[in-house]
């Protein structure tokens, strides 16, 4: 059997890139503010793997960054933006593993998923941050996401151990609500944020999964096939939408319900690394970090990025120079979801440790 491209296809995916209408650049971006790293040094890995926003849209929201230096550092958001200058954390919390993803479940309580498969709680508001649960729910394998239901009644947690567990983190109990196994391990767990009961998995078998979480048991509502490689990110879009994005340079926007691919996004390289995805649900954006060191934002209705912008480049060691993962490049991003004012956040870090904070804001006229 020939297993190369078909030539009749690729001419016709030239032809619909020549014809796609060229994207309207309605949003204005600007930098508000850029952290350093923790780290004194690039030889000593400060590697954001995540970045999530308290769930409060007042002024003294909060923003957690976490990665492989066994560290959770909390800002405050206002202070932040208004003192750019000092970039000091209000909270650090030191972990006992490296972390691969953190939520938060509460305005003060924040979830972490770590390197040695356990998920811990930790209450921001006492003192340097005190674990108020622990569960080893992935038997020291490896956990790549966290995530909380809306209402934070319901927490699940994506494993290289091939399984996405469910449970009530309200309960005093290792008690699991549901265990989903699969035969690869699972990159990426998501509720839907709109409080609708439907959760999504993204997996290392290149495949995307809606389950309706009133039944998991009967497996999933719908299978989404189009990546070529392990998907990583699965981000609830809104009106029955979903993205996914792969291994595979290539962000994909499906009409779930009935399996139906609406649009791809090319433009961004993750060909081998996470590189962070997150969906700003009320406008329709997606944004994602880059292997080529830059953020990428897409608008939902057209398959080109609507904006690019490069991180700063570091000064490498001989030994850095030598070794091309030791560059850097833009490896987590998250959006403050607002819905007020036509305005918006969009905040990146790369594998340095270095995480920027952007503005945005649509323009009063379209020409």
């Amino acid at each position: 059997m020939n297993q190369g491209h078909d030539p009749t296809q690729q001419q016709q995916q030239q032809l619909d890139l020549q014809q796609e209408e060229l994207p309207r650049h309605e949003w204005d971006f600007s930098l508000l503010a850029s952290i350093p790293s923790s780290s004194s040094s690039l030889l000593a890995s400060d590697s954001i793997g995540s970045i999530a926003f308290s769930p409060s849209d007042s002024n003294d929201s909060l923003l957690a960054t976490a990665g492989i230096a066994r560290k959770i550092r909390v800002f405050n958001l206002g202070s932040l933006i208004e003192c750019v200058a000092q970039s000091q954390p209000s909270v650090s919390i030191c972990t006992p593993a490296k972390l691969s993803n953190v939520r938060f479940r509460t305005g003060h309580v924040i979830g972490a998923g770590d390197y040695d498969g356990v998920v811990t709680e930790y209450d921001v508001t006492r003192g340097s941050g005190m674990a108020v649960s622990e569960r080893d729910e992935h038997g020291g394998r490896r956990i790549w996401s966290i995530d909380y239901s809306s209402n934070g009644s319901l927490a699940a947690s994506g494993s290289d151990d091939c399984t996405a567990h469910m449970w009530d983190p309200r309960a005093n109990s290792d008690v699991l609500f549901e265990t989903i196994p699969f035969t690869s391990p699972v990159c990426c767990v998501e509720f839907d944020p709109s409080g609708e009961p439907f959760f999504a998995i993204g997996c290392a078998d290149k495949k995307a999964y809606v389950y309706d979480i009133r039944m998991v048991r009967h497996g999933p509502v719908q299978v989404l096939d189009r990546h070529t490689r392990a998907v990583t990110y699965v981000r609830f879009a809104g009106h029955g939408r979903l993205v996914s994005s792969g291994a595979d340079d290539r962000h994909v926007l499906w009409e779930w319900s009935n399996g139906q691919c609406v649009r791809e996004y090319t433009g961004h390289t993750s060909s081998r690394s996470f590189v962070g995805m997150g969906v700003w649900m009320h406008e329709g954006l997606v944004a994602s970090g880059s292997e080529s060191n830059k953020v990428f934002v897409y608008d939902l209705r057209w398959r080109r990025p609507i904006w690019i912008s490069g991180f700063s480049e570091h000064i490498h060691t001989s030994m850095e120079i030598e070794n091309t993962r030791n560059r850097g490049f833009v490896s987590a991003v998250s959006w403050r979801q607002g819905t007020g004012d036509e305005s918006g956040m969009l905040v990146a870090g790369d594998t340095h440790g270095v995480v920027k904070v952007f503005g945005c804001r649509r323009r009063e006229q379209v020409e």
